[in-house]
């Protein structure tokens, strides 16, 4: 059986959501106590269910990991990063959103043009669709023409082409008349040269 990929949202029935928690937290545990044993890793881990009751796990003491952890984020200034990332973040999900909108509009624009979605237009709108499909059938037009021309153009030079091979084999073929003329003629002149007379009787002695 193929395992359904899980969308990333929120679940909204809450025993399914309460379940999928518990698998959850207990392989994160897991996972967090493997990687503190095979790797000698300094581990600790931090939940709060959305009651607000904590699990966590730590390889050695979870308040000095905690301590250290400040320690580090102070020398490293991960404060300022966080923020900056947190900026990061927000601008993204701004430029997601008008992305969206751009989307949902060129999807409106584009049924709107197929004359779909024309009920709440104003007059104005469909003054500007109109406008728009015409403009799209003359660089139809003007496309067509082009090609039809294009096409003419190189049928006018295929055409001249076949005329010239044309123009060549009729010489060719001229050529060869005369030639077959000129040997019928030399074997007419060695057929008449030759004696026909027909005689009866035995041949007069010589």
């Amino acid at each position: 059986m193929v395992r359904r990929k899980t969308e990333m949202k929120r679940i909204e029935n809450a025993t399914s959501r309460q379940v999928t928690f518990s698998k959850r937290r207990n392989g994160l545990l897991k996972k967090a106590f493997e990687l503190s044993v095979l790797c000698d890793a300094e581990v600790a881990l931090i939940i709060f269910s959305n009651k607000g009751r904590l699990y966590e796990f730590s390889s050695s003491s979870i308040n000095k990991t905690v301590e250290k952890y400040q320690r580090k984020a102070k020398e490293l200034g991960i404060d300022s990063i966080a923020v900056q990332v947190q900026e990061n973040l927000q601008h993204l999900k701004e430029e997601a959103v008008s992305m969206s909108k751009k989307i949902e509009q060129l999807d409106v624009s584009k049924r709107q043009l197929l004359g779909d979605c024309l009920e709440s237009c104003s007059i104005n709108e469909l003054h500007q669709i109109e406008e728009t499909l015409e403009q799209s059938l003359s660089n139809i037009r003007s496309r067509k023409d082009q090609l039809f021309k294009e096409k003419i153009k190189q049928l006018k030079e295929e055409e001249r082409a076949l005329v010239e091979e044309n123009a060549k084999l009729r010489e060719k073929c001229e050529k060869q008349s005369r030639l077959l003329s000129t040997t019928l003629q030399v074997v007419h002149r060695e057929i008449s040269d030759v004696n026909t007379e027909l005689f009866i009787g035995r041949p007069p002695e010589r």
